[in-house]
């Protein structure tokens, strides 16, 4: 397989470098612009992007309609699609507990969905 070189923009830290990565293949051979992390980054983008998800499920018998979640670890990014369908279908009732687990292991991934915030049952 011939070498490839494109442009990767690094969201490690504020500075968003542009990092020029070279590789054959799945192999990052070499990375230019970028400190240790931003070469870290790289490889993880080119090979197995992921991303932290927050979004919204619906909430039966709390102030508000919706409660915010998210990831607990970043989450594949071709899957993505597939985890807001599946959070849009969700509904959960209070109480809730900011961090609580609202799903466990989703789409077998091993990775948890977590309450971004507390809800008291409403009453009355």
């Amino acid at each position: 397989m011939a070498k490839l070189s494109e442009n990767v923009i690094c969201v490690t830290c504020p500075k968003g470098c542009t990092l020029i990565v070279t590789r054959d293949g799945e192999t990052v051979i070499d990375v230019e612009n970028g400190c240790k992390r931003g070469k870290d980054y790289a490889q993880q983008e080119l090979i197995d992007p992921r991303r932290m998800v927050a979004s919204s499920v619906r909430l039966k018998g709390g102030l508000h309609p919706l409660l915010p979640v998210y990831t607990s670890v970043p989450f594949p990014k071709p899957r993505i699609p597939e985890l807001l369908a599946l959070l849009r279908k969700i509904e959960i009732s209070t109480p809730v507990t900011l961090d609580q687990i609202v799903l466990e292991n989703v789409l077998d991934t091993g990775i948890n969905i977590h309450a971004s915030r507390e809800m008291k049952v409403v009453t009355g």
